[in-house]
C-alpha cells in the first residue's frame, strides 16, 4: 500500500482486526478513533514484532514514510527511544527505555482497568502520551495524571497532548512514588514492569480501586497483574495475560556478570558435573519462566550460543554464591549438568519446573498476586494456594 492508502486505511484496519480479536471492546472504540495513533508516534522509530520482544532497524517517517505509516498500523509495539535517549540510530542500541505499546496490549489492559465515568486516573509511564490520551478522552483530562520519569520524553509526550486538544496532568518523577497531591485514585495503571509492586502505588488507590500492571519475578516471565485494594490497603487478584513490557527505571535489573561467579577460573572451575533427562529447551518458554523465577525469586540466566542450535544455559543467583550450567544439543535425551556453590541451582530449577509440570501446566490466568505490608505473595488459583519459595 502506498503512504496515502496506508493513512486512510491504516486505523480502519487496525480498528476492525482489534475488535475481531476482542481486544477492542465498544467502550473504547470512539477514544481509538478521536485519538489515533500516529498522532503519538514520533518521527524516528524502532518497529517491533507482534509477540516478540524484538526491534527492527531505524525507521523514520521523513526517509520512510511507507515502512512509518504500516509500522503505526500493524498490531505490533514501537520502540521510541534507546539508552535514555542517548542512542538515535541508525540501527539499535544497547537497552530500550520508551515505546509505544502494542495496541492489543493497551486496550487490552484498558479493559481490564474498567474505568467508570467519574474516576480519577493514575498512569505510571507517560512514553508517547497515546493511553494517557485514550484515558483522558474517556474520562476527561482533568481526571487523568501521567508521571514520567524522563524529562525529554515528558515534554514530547506533553506537546502532541496539547496537538490533540488534551491537557491531562503530565509529571516528571518517580514513577514508584505516584503522585501523592492529586491522590487518591480510583485506577492505576502502569505501562512499565514491576519486579516489585510499590507501596505508594496501593497508598494512592482507594479502597475497592483497581491497578492494573505488568509484574514479572527477576529469572524472566511476565504477566499484567489485575489487582484489587482491599480497606487494610493490601491488594489482590489474578493475572490476566501475558506481556513484555520495558521495566519501571528504579527497578530495572542490574545483574552481575558471568565472570564474578567464576572467581577467574576457566568454566568448569571446580564445578561438580551430572546429567538431567529435563531438556533445557523444556524450561525455556515465557510461563516455563516466570513459573520458575517466582519459587526461586533470586535466580537469574544467560545463553551462550553455538552451532546448530545448540547452547549453553548458565543459571546464577544474585548473591553471587552459585552457578550452574546446562548443556543443549538437538537429538539428545540427557544434558551435561555443572554446578558449583552452596547451592545446586539446576535441582532448584528442576524442582520448580516439575512443580508447575505436576499441577498440570498452569497458564498465566491461574495465577495471582497479593500484596500487602508483609510483601508480595504469588498464588495458583486462589490466595489460599501460595506458591512455595524453594530459595534456602
Amino acid at each position: 500500500m502506498t503512504e496515502h492508502e496506508l493513512k486512510e486505511a491504516g486505523p480502519e484496519r487496525l480498528a476492525s482486526a482489534l475488535m475481531e480479536s476482542g481486544a477492542l471492546k465498544t467502550d473504547w472504540l470512539p477514544a481509538f478513533k478521536a485519538v489515533p495513533r500516529h498522532q503519538f508516534v514520533p518521527e524516528t522509530i524502532w518497529p517491533g514484532r507482534a509477540g516478540m520482544n524484538r526491534q527492527d532497524d531505524r525507521v523514520t517517517l521523513e526517509g520512510q514514510p511507507d515502512l512509518w505509516w504500516e509500522a503505526v498500523y500493524r498490531d505490533a509495539p514501537i520502540t521510541t527511544q534507546w539508552d535514555n535517549g542517548e542512542y538515535t540510530g541508525p540501527k539499535k542500541g544497547r537497552t530500550p527505555t520508551s515505546s509505544n505499546s502494542m495496541p492489543t496490549m493497551v486496550f487490552t489492559m484498558l479493559d481490564a482497568l474498567d474505568v467508570q465515568e467519574g474516576q480519577d486516573a493514575l498512569e505510571i509511564g507517560t512514553g508517547t502520551g497515546w493511553n494517557a490520551a485514550l484515558l483522558s478522552h474517556r474520562l476527561g483530562p482533568d481526571h487523568v495524571v501521567s508521571v514520567e520519569v524522563d524529562d525529554r520524553t515528558a515534554e514530547d509526550a506533553g506537546n502532541r497532548l496539547t496537538l490533540a486538544g488534551l491537557h491531562p496532568l503530565v509529571h516528571v518523577g518517580d514513577g514508584a512514588e505516584g503522585y501523592a497531591e492529586r491522590a487518591p485514585y480510583d485506577r492505576l495503571i502502569a505501562t512499565c514492569s514491576v519486579g516489585s509492586l510499590p507501596q505508594a502505588w496501593r497508598e494512592q488507590t482507594v479502597s475497592g480501586g483497581i491497578i492494573v500492571t505488568p509484574w514479572g519475578p527477576t529469572y524472566g516471565g511476565e504477566a499484567v497483574a489485575r489487582l484489587t485494594v482491599a480497606e487494610d490497603g493490601s491488594a489482590s487478584g489474578p493475572f490476566v495475560g501475558s506481556s513484555a513490557f520495558m521495566r519501571m527505571s528504579v527497578q530495572r535489573k542490574n545483574l552481575p556478570p558471568t565472570p564474578a561467579f567464576l572467581d577467574g577460573h576457566e568454566w568448569p572451575a571446580a564445578g561438580v558435573r551430572s546429567e538431567t533427562t529435563l531438556s533445557p529447551d523444556e524450561v525455556g518458554e515465557w510461563v516455563h519462566m516466570f513459573a520458575i523465577g517466582i519459587q526461586v525469586p533470586d535466580l537469574f540466566c544467560r545463553i551462550d550460543w553455538g552451532k546448530d542450535g545448540a547452547y549453553r544455559m548458565w543459571l546464577m543467583d544474585t548473591g553471587v554464591t552459585s552457578w550452574a550450567t546446562a548443556d543443549y544439543e538437538k537429538g539428545r535425551s540427557a544434558y551435561p549438568v555443572v554446578q558449583s556453590g552452596p547451592r545446586k541451582l539446576w535441582e532448584e530449577l528442576e524442582t520448580a519446573w516439575r512443580w508447575w509440570d505436576r499441577q498440570d501446566r498452569p497458564g498465566f490466568e491461574r495465577f495471582g498476586l497479593t500484596v500487602d505490608d508483609d510483601g508480595e505473595r504469588v498464588w495458583l488459583d486462589s490466595p489460599e494456594r501460595p506458591v512455595p519459595l524453594r530459595t534456602p
